[in-house]
């Protein structure tokens, strides 16, 4: 019983601390450089970083565009249904 309890306990422990691990890693920042966007201007500041750096940035930025890109959707759908309902 008591080995259970101990078991127990120490499963408990070491999930907190992945959890706190992962939440730690995800809040530090990967790259060298600010949030900035790049662009002809500063082409030698994106071509600095590495391929890893670069790979997180367009992903990031395709990750925005992406919800950016349903938002307008939705827009789009809810004004739709608008003018549906309204000519009915």
């Amino acid at each position: 019983m008591v080995l259970k309890l101990i078991i127990i306990f120490l499963v408990i422990l070491i999930l907190f601390n992945l959890k706190k691990f992962f939440k730690l890693n995800r809040k530090q920042k990967v790259f060298r450089t600010k949030e900035c966007s790049f662009n002809k201007k500063n082409l030698n500041n994106w071509m600095n970083l590495t391929k890893k750096e670069r790979y997180k940035l367009l992903k990031q930025d395709s990750l925005k565009y992406m919800d950016k890109r349903k938002i307008l959707l939705d827009e789009i759908r809810n004004e739709y249904k608008k003018i549906n309902r309204e000519n009915s």
